[in-house]
């Protein structure tokens, strides 16, 4: 199976608005934003394809992308966030290596949610 797109930013063999990083995770922003800060957190790990995979093979590093996730809020918006995790081709999961959506900056219930 070829490298995710996400593998490859991990690899720095594309570029990417890091904005944060740890020996786990990696975050950066969105290319086609959603949100006025629209966030992606993902795991380095590649093994993982969905949420339901990561929960289930390693819930400590589901709870560092949420952690992550809220400290990225709280940096570059009011600390309000919605966390999205895309699911399946046909909930409109594009990238198959796990990763969750962080938006932020006014959002209003039943805006818009993430690609």
């Amino acid at each position: 199976m070829a490298e995710s797109i996400f593998t490859r930013i991990i690899n720095r063999e594309i570029p990417a608005e890091i904005v944060a990083e740890d020996d786990r995770v990696i975050a950066f922003t969105d290319i086609h934003p959603k949100a006025p800060v629209h966030l992606l957190v993902v795991p380095k790990d590649p093994q993982y394809r969905d949420v339901t995979e990561l929960a289930a093979g390693d819930p400590e590093l589901l709870a560092h992308v949420v952690a992550t996730a809220k400290r990225l809020a709280g940096d570059h918006s009011d600390g309000d966030f919605r966390l999205v995790f895309n699911t399946g081709a046909t909930a409109g999961q594009t990238v198959f290596h796990v990763h969750a959506h962080v938006l932020a900056g006014g959002l209003e219930e039943g805006s818009l949610g993430a690609d």
